[in-house]
């Protein structure tokens, strides 16, 4: 039985602004280059075009299990996850020890590091200056997918 708990509140933790789900209608394949690509000035010939990438082939290994989300907040810097990017995560993965996960904590959606301990259940924060969220049983709890790649502007 799920017990109702209230609202958790936590200091600016990341969270999930909005979710999407991936258009697989459309294919745009662009070229991929096969030539390693050095940080000095670029010059790419057309003999080292290998051929043509979709990202949703790259990027999505299970599409009809597959949805994106934009988050905000910076607890999970450490990651590599910046508020505003954009997450692809996929349902269809086990929510194992250490994934970055998607998790719906007393009706938020919060994106954390699951810390499975001695029977134990812990949302961590990538960032030092979050606590991390231990999971009782008194509050709703309920994964909705692990992360897989993250998308954001340089």
């Amino acid at each position: 039985m799920i017990r109702q708990a209230n609202r958790m509140t936590t200091n600016n933790p990341t969270l999930v602004a909005q979710t999407y789900r991936p258009v697989l209608k459309t294919k745009i394949a662009l070229p991929l280059f096969t030539c390693p690509v050095s940080a000095g000035f670029p010059s790419p010939a057309e003999d080292y075009v290998e051929g043509k990438l979709d990202l949703n082939q790259y990027l999505i290994k299970h599409p009809v299990a597959t949805f994106f989300v934009r988050v905000t907040g910076d607890s999970m810097i450490g990651s590599g996850i910046h508020s505003g990017d954009l997450l692809i995560v996929d349902r269809s993965l086990e929510a194992k020890n250490n994934k970055v996960i998607i998790a719906v904590v007393d009706g938020e959606l919060l994106v954390k590091r699951l810390r499975i301990q001695k029977k134990q259940i812990m949302l961590v924060a990538d960032n030092p200056e979050y606590p991390s969220l231990v999971i009782q049983g008194e509050m709703n709890f309920e994964v909705w997918g692990v992360v897989t790649n993250v998308i954001h502007s340089l």
